[in-house]
């Protein structure tokens, strides 16, 4: 279904409740299927937490997480170690062509039984589930964390825990620490010193307890995007965030400052607040926090001004390959983007200098299509503050904030399908 987003004037001050984090709520899952001592309050609302609680309770042999590519990696490396259980774990077709090799080829190492049943490094795959017994195992640095953090979050079911050595420059450091910070939450006991990450074997009941998930970093993105786009002195009050959260995305505090966005923290909120007006060019890292690339690449397209971004080679195998993804869709509207495989380099321009006014709205642009990827929709969301535009297959949002379009309008964005 298609949304139009009419140009709409935000409300001077709003406040939003943010389920917990998609990315915590996924590692605690699991984590609950292993050790079902410990409950979970505020965990995410999402599509993908929403399969991976289905998945992890299923008795069935096929198993389809359908577009959720945590849930996969998660779950082969879940089935792995379920003794006795035989498990076929497809997805879409999308799925079928996002590898897993490193990982299928890392749980093989430790004596997992896995074979691919279309193509050789994709799924679906079938997995025979035994006790592992070796507990060692390399990997390149540089690899997906969520290659990493699957063979962590079951690495003290297996029988000698895990010792994992990372070979280069390890990228994604913040969804690791996560990682390791939950084991640590709940009792396991780990260490990460220089390349090595060591998990020790676990086979106690561990205490009960009840852990409240953070809410979302990611979906929070679209907030700070929207107050930037706004006029001085307009605030955003989010909630549940933690002044020192696991989240890698948190460092949307630092990036946004650059935007004239002040973040103050509050109890368990977070107040985003417009406090200047900066059109400098801009220029960020983002190998630790790629999935707010999207966002800040269509804020600074919407203010008109130059922006680098760099650290993006995981974006190649997301939803869809978001670099090329936002070239077409930015170019669309009339901007100038150049790519490469781990960067995107967009030109200064003022917002629909070449088709003025609501090129969608008057029939003179195309809607932007969002590719089944959830972030592509709610980036170029904010564009709203600016003109009306068309986006497509709007409710595939569903995947990471399936409230998002609701809290929109509850903030003054004009929205119709």
């Amino acid at each position: 279904m298609d949304f139009t987003l009419h140009k709409s004037v935000l409300n001077k001050q709003s406040s939003i409740q943010i389920t917990g984090s998609k990315s915590e709520s996924n590692r605690l899952l699991l984590l609950q299927a292993l050790f079902p001592e410990f409950k979970l309050e505020n965990v995410s609302n999402s599509d993908d937490s929403n399969l991976m609680a289905k998945a992890l309770a299923s008795k069935e042999q096929v198993v389809d997480i359908h577009h959720a590519g945590t849930a996969m990696r998660f779950l082969t490396a879940f089935f792995a170690v379920q003794e006795g259980r035989e498990v076929t774990l497809t997805g879409s077709k999308r799925m079928k062509e996002r590898p897993i090799k490193i990982l299928v080829e890392a749980l093989k190492d430790l004596g997992a039984n896995i074979t691919y049943l279309e193509n050789h490094g994709y799924p679906p795959i079938k997995i025979k589930g035994k006790k592992l017994t070796q507990n060692k195992v390399t990997l390149k640095a540089n690899v997906s964390s969520q290659y990493i953090s699957a063979l962590l979050l079951i690495a003290s079911k297996l029988e000698n825990g895990l010792e994992l050595t990372l070979e280069g420059e390890i990228t994604s450091i913040p969804y690791i620490k996560m990682t390791l910070s939950l084991l640590d939450e709940i009792g396991i006991e780990s260490s990460f010193v220089n390349n090595t990450i060591t998990v020790k074997p676990n086979t106690q009941h561990l205490l009960p307890k009840t852990l409240t998930v953070e809410s979302d970093w990611s979906s929070a993105s679209y907030y700070f995007s929207i107050v930037a786009l706004t006029d001085v002195g307009t605030e955003i009050t989010l909630t549940s965030y933690k002044e020192n959260s696991l989240q890698g995305d948190s460092v949307l505090v630092d990036i946004y400052k650059a935007f004239g966005v002040e973040t103050t923290f509050l109890n368990n909120s977070v107040v985003l607040k417009k406090k200047t007006q900066n059109l400098e060019p801009k220029s960020f890292n983002l190998v630790n926090a790629p999935d707010i690339a999207q966002t800040i690449a269509v804020t600074s397209f919407a203010l008109g001004i130059a922006c680098d971004l760099k650290g993006l080679h995981t974006l190649k195998i997301k939803e869809t390959d978001r670099l090329v993804a936002l070239k077409t869709e930015i170019e669309k509207l009339g901007g100038q983007v150049e790519i490469t495989d781990k960067s995107l380099h967009l030109k200064p321009n003022k917002l629909y200098s070449v088709k003025k006014n609501s090129p969608v709205l008057e029939g003179l642009g195309e809607p932007i299509a969002t590719y089944h990827d959830h972030r592509m929709a709610m980036a170029f969301a904010p564009l709203a503050l600016k003109t009306g535009l068309v986006i497509e297959d709007a409710l595939v949002v569903s995947k990471s904030y399936p409230t998002f379009w609701d809290d929109l309008k509850s903030i003054g964005f004009k929205i119709t399908q």
